[in-house]
């Protein structure tokens, strides 16, 4: 799936019905449903950084019971596909510079 919906769409921080993915119209990036995905993507992203602190913390001690990793992996599961999905909107709005050697690219399957 590409991150821009083929159509400039951006790929929002949400999923709907049925798990599938949300696009929002291009814009200035202003608009409320803007500033409510960027919002929640540094939430997901933060969330992300102390899900690392803590998954270190717990594997660290080496006094883990089964209960505490399997609930570490779903966590770790869930907080990857977050931002992941951040990451894939992120970079399809990314700008795509033709090289100075007239190459495309996009063409190559590369991202600049």
């Amino acid at each position: 799936m590409t991150g821009d919906g083929g159509g400039g769409l951006r790929l929002l921080p949400w999923t709907g019905p049925h798990g599938k993915p949300c696009f929002l119209l291009p814009g200035d990036g202003t608009g409320y449903v803007s500033r409510l995905a960027d919002r929640l993507e540094a939430e997901q992203l933060g969330a992300a950084a102390a899900l690392i602190e803590e998954a270190e913390r717990v594997l660290a001690d080496r006094l883990w019971t089964p209960g505490e990793l399997h609930l570490l992996a779903l966590q770790l599961k869930e907080t990857l596909v977050n931002t992941h999905r951040v990451a894939e909107s992120r970079g399809a709005r990314l700008p795509v510079v033709a090289e100075e050697d007239g190459n495309d690219p996009e063409e190559e399957g590369e991202r600049v």
